[in-house]
């Protein structure tokens, strides 16, 4: 488990498995969301698997799988939502991490400036540099 820190209160990873849930909640976190799709990997890691495992270890689960095609308005807001709703630290995962960085990009729009979406994602390792234009525009329609 590679966990990546974009803010205080938000983190990304790759993969996560069920065994890594409770070594979550120990560094702090108190939800997981699942960017991925369970058609992608092994049914050991499927998003029903690690919920389990989540709760089990006392964090908050919420299961938003992401593709190109589903990363719309309505889901980035979900995101934020569940990542506003938490009682503390958020940890989401994907394939690597670079959908869950998107998600959380996208969902700021608008609250911070976009150069500062870009540094904290690329901090963690993920550059997002093409999505400045998009982070403009969407910023210029939610003001």
């Amino acid at each position: 488990m590679e966990i990546r820190q974009i803010t205080p209160t938000y983190a990304v990873s790759p993969q996560i498995a069920p065994d890594d849930c409770q070594a979550i909640a120990d560094a702090g976190f108190v939800a997981i969301i699942c960017n991925r799709p369970d058609s992608e990997i092994t049914p050991d890691c499927h998003a029903e698997a690690v919920a389990a495992a989540a709760k089990a270890a006392g964090l908050g689960f919420t299961k938003l799988p992401l593709t190109h095609q589903t990363m719309n308005a309505e889901n980035v807001a979900a995101h934020r939502a569940a990542i506003d709703t938490a009682d503390g630290p958020v940890l989401a995962y994907c394939a690597s991490g670079t959908r869950s960085s998107i998600a959380w990009s996208l969902g700021q729009a608008g609250d911070m400036p976009s150069d500062d979406i870009i540094k904290a994602t690329s901090n963690a390792g993920y550059d997002l540099r093409g999505l400045h234009p998009q982070l403009e525009m969407l910023a210029q329609q939610r003001s």
